[in-house]
């Protein structure tokens, strides 16, 4: 067990660093033209991505903030205060030994080289606005399997990475995934040929290093006719005062046959916008499952998706959210049903702590004209202590016949005589707490790759030891 926890440190302390900022390039403050313009330049990107970086702006300046979600926490953002473009101005390295010493640092600290000896098929390491760090072990390469970060593929790979990008989530999807889609850098780009089953995972992790910064990565996997694959990634970044904004857009597709298991840890600090847009398209046979868990961060909004586009495609998201003190986690999920006998899944567990906010916010979609789907939607929420607060709004909508969906939710307490019961065999309250919370999740947890669902125990350990009392 001790081999296994030491491959992935989610102890929120162990992201809670930073290194002196030595950036070649810097876009500066605020988002206009301009700044477009000139990370297009320092990315060398050809003329369409430039044109589709300033459509997108326009439609970010056009579109109003969400009015019927978490608005007043979006109303304190302010966009000419962020900086959408840092880098240290390489491309990113192939081997270990010539990545910059900061950043090496940086990751060494994250265990990435470590996880990589072990266990993993690929790394793709992001440091502020670019990958610093890629690799993919020879084997993976010689089934044709491709893993890169999102600026070398547009370039290199740009027959496939063109058709896809941007088909799965339109800029104007909403107002943060054009955001993204005006100054996106850095993100993980797969293409998996059609029966290759890639044996181990890849993984990519995002690190945030600079104050008043926005992360905006992103990525597209393609896992093309009968192909497999699991994708993890980690996010991390250390405590500021000033406010940080992740906008990421992440696109799956999977084709006939293929699945896609997109496995993420997030494990923000608390100044942290996560504002996030995730969809994938299934079609004829194909699976997509979302295995997602949200800590800290001071507003996470994420509500991965898939579109069930070909006879008998599944989506799935398993997904755990856990708030603590000033932390509205608004996490859920949606399932768009487009072909007959497609099969959705929804389970989703939250933890409110201290004065922490969680809320699930779902939709499922079955049009009139379909026959033989089915859907299943679980919401389960554990409240923490009096001031703890779990909201539900489920969005299903069955139309027609020959279609069945079912859903459940449910809210409970942690009991003092659950907790009284186990301090009088020998635990403190806060070791009760943690193991009454580990086990509302560990039907969950047990779904997660092993060398994340022991960290993820662990780090719950952490946060209950400051929800007591």
């Amino acid at each position: 067990m001790s081999d296994t926890k030491a491959e992935l440190n989610l102890d929120r302390s162990v992201g809670d660093f930073s290194y002196p900022e030595h950036h070649a390039f810097d876009a500066g403050y605020g988002l206009t033209p301009d700044t477009i313009n000139y990370i297009a330049d320092v990315k060398g990107e050809p003329d369409w991505i430039r044109e589709f970086r300033l459509k997108a702006l326009d439609v970010f300046l056009s579109k109003p903030l969400p009015t019927h979600w978490a608005t007043k926490d979006l109303e304190t953002l302010e966009f000419e205060k962020i900086r959408y473009y840092l880098a240290h101005g390489q491309r990113p390295t192939r081997s270990w030994e010539e990545v910059p010493e900061d950043m090496k640092q940086t990751f060494e600290r994250l265990g990435i080289p470590e996880q990589e000896r072990k266990f993993l098929a690929g790394v793709e390491a992001q440091f502020d606005s670019e990958a610093v760090y890629s690799n993919i072990q020879k084997a993976i390469g010689e089934q044709g399997v491709i893993f890169t970060g999102s600026t070398e593929a547009l370039i290199k790979y740009p027959e496939i990475f063109r058709k896809w990008f941007g088909k799965v989530i339109p800029t104007g999807d909403n107002k943060f995934s054009a955001l993204n889609s005006a100054v996106f850098s850095g993100g993980s780009f797969i293409y998996v040929p059609p029966g290759v089953k890639v044996k181990h995972p890849l993984q990519a992790y995002f690190r945030i290093n600079a104050e008043n910064f926005g992360q905006f990565e992103r990525t597209l996997i393609i896992a093309d006719e009968g192909s497999e694959l699991m994708y993890m990634e980690g996010c991390t970044a250390p405590k500021f005062e000033t406010a940080t904004l992740h906008s990421a857009v992440v696109e799956l597709v999977a084709l006939k046959g293929a699945k896609i298991q997109y496995v993420t840890v997030q494990n923000w600090s608390s100044n942290v916008f996560n504002l996030v847009t995730k969809r994938g398209v299934a079609h004829e046979d194909a699976e997509i499952k979302w295995i997602d868990c949200n800590i800290g961060s001071r507003l996470t909004m994420k509500y991965p998706g898939v579109v069930l586009k070909g006879r008998k495609a599944r989506g799935e998201v398993i997904s755990i959210a856990l708030a603590s003190n000033g932390q509205h986690q608004d996490t859920g999920a949606k399932m768009i049903h487009a072909a007959d006998e497609t099969t959705s899944n929804i389970v989703s567990k939250s933890i409110s702590a201290g004065t922490g906010r969680a809320t699930y916010r779902g939709q499922v979609h079955i049009p009139k004209h379909l026959k033989g789907c089915k859907n299943n939607t679980e919401c389960d929420a554990l409240l923490i202590n009096p001031d703890s607060r779990t909201d539900t709004y489920p969005a299903v909508t069955v139309r027609g016949t020959g279609n069945a969906t079912q859903h459940e939710a449910s809210v409970s307490q942690i009991s003092a005589e659950q907790i009284f019961y186990m301090q009088q065999r020998g635990l403190t309250e806060g070791q009760a707490m943690s193991l009454s919370v580990n086990g509302f999740v560990n039907d969950l947890v047990r779904q997660f790759p092993m060398e994340y669902s022991v960290e993820l125990k662990r780090l719950i350990d952490l946060e209950m030891e400051g929800s007591v009392g």
